[in-house]
């Protein structure tokens, strides 16, 4: 994709990976537009970098969604990049009661809205970039988020056919594949062990700019390249069981 004078679409943009995504793509002359649930934390990232764009959206909801979609073409119709980024981390047991309930939720952030906002968003006629965040769960799973680490496997797949089904419009479907970082995904203090952002978004914009469509880091990066035995040893270690 071309680095600068894009206008940028970024689901949860507040925070983590989607914030230092924003502010890298800002320093790089582009117009960046974030969507997010917490008005406050928006505006937040509103008082720091004036020039970001912000809009109040959950997009777990598919009618804000669609409102979402309305609202980008009428002021932001030359949009040509969706990064889809949102996303929950449930840590649950398969035992607990509001399993089903949370793991509901879970689906609607971390697969239905990069569905959908896809979908609506292949309207835009100058569409030229689709990025989806993924995970390195999503090659082996933490069984400590098993739905979590499932809807980053369903996001691989879907990226990888995305990139075939629209190469033929000219359309490039780039996948960030990140390692644990240090965020408050899942919770406060659960990944302060991990590399900062800031190390992961310096990767991602070098090989953006070496032209790679699969993006990884550290351990996402093992695991893509990993063989059977070794993503069931990756597991193991992970989960506390024999290979």
């Amino acid at each position: 994709m071309n680095s600068s004078h894009n206008t940028i679409l970024i689901t949860g943009g507040g925070t983590g990976i989607g914030l230092g995504l924003a502010e890298q793509f800002l320093k790089d002359n582009n117009t960046v537009i974030i969507c997010g649930r917490r008005s406050d934390v928006l505006q937040e990232v509103q008082a720091k970098y004036p020039a970001i764009i912000t809009k109040v959206c959950d997009v777990s909801v598919a009618f804000e969604r669609e409102e979402l979609y309305i609202w980008l073409a009428e002021h932001y119709s030359n949009l040509n990049v969706l990064v889809n980024n949102a996303g929950i981390q449930q840590w649950m047991s398969i035992d607990d009661e509001n399993f089903y309930e949370r793991s509901i939720e879970e689906i609607a952030i971390n697969i239905e809205a990069p569905l959908h906002l896809t979908k609506l968003l292949l309207q835009f006629p100058g569409l030229t970039t689709i990025m989806n965040v993924s995970s390195g769960l999503a090659f082996a799973p933490l069984a400590k988020t098993p739905v979590y680490s499932a809807t980053k496997a369903f996001i691989h797949s879907f990226t990888m056919s995305l990139r075939h089904l629209l190469q033929p419009k000219g359309i490039e479907v780039i996948e960030i594949i990140p390692p644990a970082l240090n965020t408050d995904l899942g919770g406060k203090g659960l990944h302060d062990f991990a590399p900062p952002v800031s190390d992961f978004i310096h990767s991602v914009f070098e090989q953006l700019a070496d032209g790679k469509t699969e993006i990884t880091f550290g351990f996402s990066d093992a695991m893509s390249k990993a063989s059977q035995p070794e993503i069931k040893q990756a597991f193991a270690r992970m989960n506390g069981t024999s290979a």
